[in-house]
C-alpha cells in the first residue's frame, strides 16, 4: 500500500471541480435549490403572522394588520420559519447532512429562545408595568410609557409554530418538485 500523497491527481481533481463550478453545473445534489430555502423561509413566516391576523379577526370581528409585525401569539412565527428551513434544507441536502444539522440547531436555538429568555423578559416586562403603575400613579405626568409584554411564546405556541413549519416545508417542496 502506497501512502505518498499524489499531488497531481490532487490538482487535477481541484481543476475538474472548479471548471465544473464555473460551467455552473452543480457540486452536488442540492445545488441549485437554494431559492427553495429562502422561500420557504419567508413563505412561513408571513403565513404565521397571517394566521394571527386572521385569529384575530375571528375573536374580534375587526381585522389588524399590525398583527403582520408582533411579536409572540399563536403560532410562533420564529419557530414556524427556522423548521421550515430545516426541513427545506434536509429534504434538499439530506437529513443527514452538515447543513441540515445546523439548519436544525439554529432552529432549535431559536425555539428555546422564543419560549425561555423572551417570554421570561416579558413576564418581567408585565411585573415592570405594573410597578410604574402603582408608584406614578398620583403623577401621571412623570411617565405613562409602558414597556412592551408581549414578546416571548408559551411551549404549545412554539411547538404549533415548529410543525406549521414542518407542514410548509413538506408542501413547498412537493409543488417545487413536481410536474403539476
Amino acid at each position: 500500500m502506497d501512502l505518498r500523497f499524489d499531488y497531481i491527481s490532487l490538482i487535477n481533481a481541484v481543476t475538474l471541480q472548479a471548471q465544473a463550478g464555473a460551467a455552473g453545473v452543480p457540486q452536488h445534489p442540492g445545488d441549485g435549490r437554494g431559492w427553495q430555502v429562502i422561500c420557504v423561509t419567508f413563505l412561513a413566516s408571513f403565513l404565521a403572522q397571517f394566521v394571527k391576523v386572521i385569529s384575530k379577526l375571528l375573536s374580534t370581528g375587526k381585522i389588524d394588520l399590525r398583527m403582520i409585525s408582533r411579536t409572540g401569539g399563536m403560532p410562533s412565527s420564529h419557530s414556524c420559519c427556522t423548521m421550515a428551513m430545516a426541513i427545506s434544507v434536509g429534504l434538499i441536502d439530506g437529513y443527514n447532512s452538515v447543513s441540515f444539522a445546523i439548519a436544525l440547531c439554529l432552529a432549535a436555538i431559536v425555539m428555546y429562545d422564543a419560549a425561555g429568555v423572551r417570554r421570561t423578559v416579558g413576564l418581567q416586562a408585565q411585573v415592570l408595568n405594573k410597578m410604574i403603575e402603582e408608584i406614578f400613579s398620583e403623577h401621571p405626568h412623570i411617565s405613562g410609557e409602558r414597556i412592551k409584554e408581549f414578546l416571548g411564546h408559551t411551549p404549545k405556541e412554539v411547538l404549533v409554530g415548529a410543525a406549521f413549519g414542518i407542514l410548509i416545508a413538506y408542501s413547498f417542496n412537493y409543488c417545487a418538485t413536481s410536474r403539476l
